[in-house]
């Protein structure tokens, strides 16, 4: 059978008059905070790297007149650090907008660039160029064919409040022109929110977007060319980077990694890109100009040729490539990825590439894999196929099990993002990045247990690329001590596969059940985990899970019912996957009978969860009953109640809450599907928190409580 190929990677490096976009202007492009080192010696070049399609797969493509319509269909994003989406109603025989945006609501002073700034006839903009944590007030003034209409109402967006890496954008005409500008713009945002969440480094990287079918020079782009990238590097010495590199250690990756350096240079030189070299405090500035030459104030330049058929939205239909993923995948060029598989040209990435453990390779022969241990450990094999770029991962043909991001060939249909347990969030990890390591951790949600749909239905998310070890738990009888009335009395625990399928099974923790993946006794394992439940009547089991979606189930023996707990603990807190974006169903009562759920934001800085309670959506699945308006609150782990909501369209000032958040739901991408349910945005320090579902005047029924990781 022929392998069949989505696009392959091209990268060379050349030696090399630009008008500024308005991002380019803005933002801060600062060094992280270390020892800078002279860049007398430190002399850029381009490196342009081409992302191209399979030939069997490019006589499939249709013309961009014959693509269907909707490819472009907006789903809004959710602000960055140096950017949000500014939305307002249409008005009636409007040809055009002008917008406004400024930090007072009296308009006394303007954003730069962003007085009278003609957008056309859209509805949305994204605002670029902006300061993290900061509120924007904006204004549209239509035009019609009998001259400017009046200023609406000044409108608030705000970009996001946490610190970190700023990946500020600007957009090329090609873009802004575009009748899909709206949806290309949130789908490059959406694929910034992912790296701004991800990394921890205090400096910006502006990068120029472009959606065309020629280079930035103007120069026509190849046959196939899917996507490309033009970005600056620099020639380091070795003990210079080397150096700066250990230095940068900040996570449990860096420490790992860096014990794995060789002890002597196996290169004269390494070459960075400009950006990766500011993340470990070397002074390598931006240079790239518009056109793709020396000369200009961007780390690089992302093109996704306008030929081929992207959709910019998820999820991606059969034979068309998913825009955001060639997205990421060449914002990860610009910023640190790449090999050249040569000593003479030796990129930071190539510090990490083995053969076997202890046997490094960085050559075109052989197998080489990406590792952090010193090749004991192979995260993923590296591209040898020299049609592909020797710094992305090997590919299987279409379908993919692991649609990587950086994968040498991708399939139409797939997609996927960089993550912080992804291949590539621990290679940018290791080669100068700091990942961000607060996630939601430990898990639980206390509620009545009845009989048949009304039982407790936990639901948790594993992400990474290795198996994430935890204990799953169903308490009932040992709540009886803290107070809660009618505990469960013999609870048992189900635990289902994305697929619904049934992979282990409890009833009373010191009788294992062997079945599905669990094959052993597994008394002794939950003693020695810390967890063991403190009644034997209640259930617990322990397992080893690979990235995905699992569901707990809760019931009461003989169909019995009572107060009950669903808890799930992390136990491998070290390895390189999370556990995330936590939900659980139960029927809601009054009293005591209320769903309570909790969560651990775990790290050492604040994190940015949205918390929604789900009622009357949950009819379109067939869940009867739903709880018809439900109400939530957060609590702090010192039982204050910290904000509350009652319609997510409604905005409770109070507490940690100080200002409207309609649009910042809406951009989240997680706004309830029914205005009667709630929503909270919030930036948590570290810490236990607790949200609790009641129904509008004690009324009751099934619903969802959930929290999801914005940043």
């Amino acid at each position: 059978m022929s392998r069949r190929r989505g696009f392959s990677i091209i990268c060379s490096v050349v030696f090399g008059a630009f008008a500024l976009g308005l991002a380019a202007l803005a933002g801060n492009i600062n060094l992280p905070q270390h020892n800078l080192v002279s860049r007398t010696s430190f002399e850029p070049s381009v490196a342009t790297h081409q992302t191209q399609a399979a030939s069997e797969l490019a006589l499939q493509f249709p013309s961009a007149r014959e693509i269907a319509a909707g490819v472009g269909t907006f789903s809004a994003p959710p602000p960055t650090r140096s950017t949000f989406t500014a939305t307002w109603q249409s008005a009636s025989g409007a040809k055009g907008y002008l917008l406004d945006v400024s930090t007072s609501d009296s308009f006394t002073t303007y954003v730069g660039g962003y007085r009278d700034l003609d957008v056309g006839n859209v509805i949305r903009q994204v605002v670029t160029g902006l300061n993290p944590g900061t509120t924007y007030y904006y204004r549209v003034r239509p035009y019609t064919n009998n001259g400017l209409a009046s200023y609406s109402q000044p409108m608030r967006g705000a970009t996001a409040p946490t610190t970190g890496l700023i990946i500020n954008p600007t957009f090329d005409s090609s873009i802004t022109n575009d009748p899909d500008a709206a949806a290309i713009e949130a789908m490059i945002t959406r694929a910034i929110s992912i790296y701004e969440s991800l990394f921890d480094d205090p400096f910006t990287i502006p990068i120029f977007f472009r959606y065309a079918t020629t280079a930035p020079d103007g120069t026509p782009l190849p046959p196939g060319v899917l996507s490309e990238s033009d970005f600056a590097v620099y020639t380091i010495p070795w003990n210079t980077f080397v150096n700066a590199l250990t230095a940068d250690a900040r996570t449990n990756n860096d420490f790992l990694a860096n014990a794995s350096l060789p002890g002597t240079a196996l290169a004269a030189s390494i070459k960075p890109s400009s950006a990766n070299g500011r993340s470990v405090g070397l002074d390598t500035p931006p240079a790239i100009a518009q056109n793709g030459h020396l000369g200009g104030p961007y780390d690089g330049i992302v093109t996704l040729n306008s030929a081929h058929p992207f959709l910019f939205s998820r999820p991606v239909s059969a034979g068309y490539f998913d825009a955001q993923r060639s997205t990421e995948h060449e914002i990860d060029e610009i910023i640190g990825f790449g090999s050249n598989a040569m000593l003479s040209n030796f990129r930071p990435q190539d510090l990490f590439s083995w053969s076997s453990a202890g046997q490094r390779n960085v050559s075109r022969t052989g197998s080489r894999y990406f590792s952090i241990d010193s090749g004991s450990t192979n995260i993923v094999g590296f591209n040898q196929d020299s049609s592909g770029d020797f710094g992305d991962w090997l590919s299987e043909d279409c379908p993919q099990t692991q649609p990587y991001v950086q994968n040498a060939f991708a399939c139409t249909g797939q997609f996927s993002d960089v993550t912080t347990t992804s291949p590539e969030g621990i290679n940018l990890d290791v080669i100068g990045y700091d990942l961000n390591r607060t996630v939601l951790g430990n898990i639980s949600t206390r509620a009545l247990v009845q009989t048949g749909d009304n039982v407790l239905i936990g639901g948790f998310i594993v992400q990474g690329t290795t198996p994430k070890r935890v204990i799953i738990r169903a308490i009932g009888p040992e709540l009886s001590q803290y107070g809660v009335p009618n505990p469960l009395a013999d609870p048992t625990l189900e635990l289902h596969d994305g697929n619904g399928a049934l992979i282990a099974s409890n009833d009373n923790w010191q009788t294992t059940i062997i079945g599905g993946i669990i094959t052993q006794d597994q008394v002794q394992d939950i003693q020695n985990s810390g967890h063991a439940p403190g009644d034997s009547r209640e259930s617990a089991i322990i397992a080893n899970l690979p990235a995905g979606n699992y569901t707990a189930i809760v019931r009461g023996v003989s169909s019995t019912i009572g107060v009950a707990l669903v808890e799930v603990y992390d136990l491998s807190p070290d390895v390189s996957s999370i556990l995330g974006n936590i939900s659980t169903r139960s029927l809601v009562q009054t009293g005591d009978n209320v769903m309570i759920g909790g969560f651990i934001v775990q790290g050492t800085t604040p994190r940015s969860v949205i918390i929604r309670a789900i009622g009357p959506e949950l009819s379109q699945y067939g869940v009867p009953n739903p709880l018809a308006n439900p109400t939530l609150e957060l609590h702090d782990g010192n039982g204050a109640l910290i904000a509350s909501n009652d319609n997510w369209q409604t905005t409770i000032i109070g507490g940690i809450i100080t200002q409207d958040q309609v649009d910042d739901i809406q951009n989240s991408g997680h706004a309830p599907g029914d205005p009667s349910e709630s929503a909270i945005i919030a930036n948590l320090a570290p810490g236990n928190y607790t949200a609790i579902v009641r129904g509008v005047n004690n009324t009751t029924g099934v619903a969802l409580v959930e929290a999801y990781d914005l940043y």
